[in-house]
């Protein structure tokens, strides 16, 4: 896509705000602004951006303003807030409102529900792959030993619960080992599902990452990184299997290092 002059970037957890604000810039993107969450968002990112405002989980008032003030027509949502946090919320009254109207609450609903506010003043709100195609999983064996047919077998398992799982709105991540689902992603995520499988497993399952079948491209698209391989390693997981096309491998070359000195498999499909 063409670059536009100035965009936001609301920026969540983890490495994914600061990888996007480098291809950003590398694509031509003048002005970046930061929207930051304290507790959350990495202080390197105010290193990567011309502005950064620091906001509280819940500001949604002060975050639509912000934007609004900037005078930028362009947003892409980048990286997670922590569950504990959307839980631990202290809303103003504009995040009241938005919340009293939602039947349902989990990250995809509450980042839709922003989505609109976002629209309503003007704002679009980009795929969180834009910039980072090149980032996108492959199909086949991307790093790693070849898969025995027992592993093989346990993706395939794997792949159809997830799939059921993240159609429901659940979560997008499976744990499998010898046939036997050991976790599956609820609202703790991808990290604490890979720890709970692993520790059941004691060595040897596989883990299975999925998209929604009706994926919003726009936020909580599937991601791993160095951290997500670093929990792996930990957890003794022997292959990782994410959908092609639809999963972000943030920092690639490190991940794809990570995991091949573990010994862990990383394959799309």
């Amino acid at each position: 896509m063409h670059a536009p002059d100035q965009l936001a970037i609301i920026a969540g957890n983890g490495v994914y705000p600061r990888v996007l604000a480098r291809a950003a810039r590398a694509a031509g993107v003048r002005k970046i602004l930061a929207l930051a969450f304290e507790g959350e968002t990495d202080t390197e990112l105010g290193q990567l951006v011309d502005e950064i405002c620091w906001l509280r989980v819940g500001q949604l008032n002060r975050m639509l303003s912000t934007l609004r003030d900037a005078k930028i027509n362009r947003a892409i949502m980048a990286g997670q807030i922590a569950p504990r946090n959307l839980f631990d919320l202290h809303p103003d009254w504009r995040a009241l409102l938005l919340l009293a109207k939602m039947r349902q609450r989990n990250a995809e609903s509450i980042f839709r529900a922003i989505a609109v506010e976002l629209d309503k003043i003007g704002i679009a709100l980009l795929p969180a792959t834009t910039f980072l195609e090149d980032l996108l999983a492959g199909k086949g064996l991307i790093t790693g030993p070849k898969l025995s047919r027992r592993e093989k077998s346990d993706i395939d398992l794997g792949w159809g619960i997830a799939q059921k799982v993240a159609a429901l709105d659940i979560g997008q991540t499976v744990i499998v080992k010898n046939g036997t689902v050991l976790a599956i992603e609820g609202f703790d995520g991808t990290n604490e599902t890979i720890r709970r499988g692993g520790a059941l497993g004691r060595g040897g399952a596989v883990m299975i990452k999925v998209a929604k079948p009706d994926q919003d491209m726009r936020f909580d698209v599937p991601v791993i990184g160095p951290e997500t391989i670093s929990v792996a390693v930990e957890a003794k997981i022997r292959a990782i299997a994410l959908e092609a096309g639809r999963t972000l491998l943030l920092e690639k070359e490190d991940v794809t290092r990570a995991a091949q000195s573990a010994r862990i498999s990383v394959l799309g499909r």
